[in-house]
């Protein structure tokens, strides 16, 4: 019966330990040709984005929309009983991963050992590894740091995945379900239960609950048969699951119906820990995610800003209609969407120049851009200046990538 909605699971406030990064020559986008800087001491001096500090092209991050967004999706995960553990992939910025924990984030999820390498330095209590482990070496450090006590849980869609996992000494799992074309997963509930007796049978292993990944999916339809079918398979092994059974899903596009299908408790005899994923909505953007979002179908759940600015210089204007800017793809993301800008059209990128369609642009002039598709803008920047909405940069992010 899907009744009464759990209490969300919290815990003690998170302080992160975050390294003073020092700021010199090698900072893209931050001219310092000479000495170095502390990046908190850069921060503190209150530059402005524009009396000369930086060089362009310049990725930076509002800070009033990603403040915004954190309390929007923290709030929306709460009014619907569900831990939220946003992907730390989309940032890798300990300052931003640090604000979301502070905001009642249950857990961050990463995709690799080595990012869960850098959680673990940073502090971060709980990790998802939203992935299956095969390397040794890495299972072996993590099953060693789970025995000292640190909350980490990885993905399985094998036996052979299992089987690695306790030969390493042994790791809570969650097993995958897939879908046909998708990525990682089990494609068949059957497939489901085989991993999930191997995992309960094996030692050192603890069955932990059931993941899953709708984002890949392109309609409505397709969605919630998918995740119909992971709560078909909940109940197909739930003979081998805890008395607290971890149920996980939701990328940045669809959460509106993971919170649909998994909420509630409906699970006779087990309390359904329900965890969301999406990450991307830390800064949302102004092209994939901003037509995807599922606060688009329901408005009145919340809204997120697009937290991302390019600004990058006219390079030059060689004929009608046409303005080169220094600015490519070295700088911002272009794999779900190019830039867009209200000066003209964004039609074209090479590594280091971008081409736009449209009239009154001239040599140097600074154009803004928005961004589509945070997961592959931060990769390209270690650090990142954040500004307030005077354009003061009050904080400086730096990324481990």
């Amino acid at each position: 019966m899907r009744d009464r909605v759990p209490e969300v699971k919290g815990g003690p406030p998170v302080t992160l330990d975050i390294p003073d990064e020092l700021l010199d020559w090698r900072a893209k986008g931050f001219w310092l040709p000479e000495g170095s800087v502390p990046a908190r001491a850069f921060a503190a001096a209150r530059h402005s984005l524009f009396d000369g500090s930086f060089t362009w092209p310049l990725l930076v991050v509002r800070e009033s929309a990603v403040r915004a967004n954190i309390a929007t999706m923290a709030a929306y995960a709460l009014r619907h009983g569900f831990s939220f553990a946003p992907h730390a992939k989309t940032s890798m910025a300990p300052t931003l991963l640090q604000a979301q924990l502070a905001a009642g984030a249950w857990a961050m999820t990463v995709a690799t050992a080595d990012q869960a390498l850098v959680l673990r330095r940073l502090g971060v209590p709980r990790v998802l590894i939203a992935n299956q482990v095969l390397d040794p070496t890495a299972l072996g450090w993590l099953a060693a740091q789970a025995a000292q006590g640190w909350q980490v849980y990885a993905q399985t869609d094998s036996v052979a995945g299992v089987e690695a996992a306790a030969a390493a000494g042994g790791l809570p799992l969650l097993v995958e379900l897939g879908h046909a074309g998708g990525r990682t997963g089990c494609r068949t509930v059957d497939e489901v239960v085989a991993v999930a007796r191997a995992a309960a049978d094996a030692p050192g292993v603890t069955l932990a609950g059931l993941t899953a990944y709708e984002g890949g999916l392109t309609t409505a339809d397709d969605v919630d048969a998918f995740l119909a079918a992971q709560v078909e398979a909940v109940h197909a092994i739930e003979d081998l699951l805890p008395a607290e059974v971890i149920v996980s899903a939701g990328g940045s596009a669809w959460f509106d119906r993971v919170v649909k299908a998994l909420e509630g408790q409906w699970l006779d005899g087990h309390t359904v820990h329900a965890v969301l994923r999406s990450g991307a909505s830390v800064t949302h953007d102004d092209g994939f995610y901003r037509e995807r979002t599922p606060f688009n179908r329901e408005p009145g759940e919340g809204s997120l800003a697009a937290a991302l600015e390019m600004y990058a210089q006219v390079l030059s204007v060689p004929e009608p209609g046409l303005a080169i800017v220094g600015m490519g793809k070295r700088d911002a993301p272009f794999d779900e969407g190019l830039p867009i800008t209200d000066v003209g059209e964004v039609v074209k990128m090479n590594d280091h120049h971008t081409y736009v369609h449209g009239s009154g642009l001239a040599v140097g002039d600074l154009v803004r851009f928005g961004l589509s598709h945070p997961c592959t803008a931060f990769d390209k920047w270690r650090f990142i200046p954040v500004a307030d909405d005077n354009d003061v940069v009050v904080d400086v992010l730096h990324t481990y990538f």
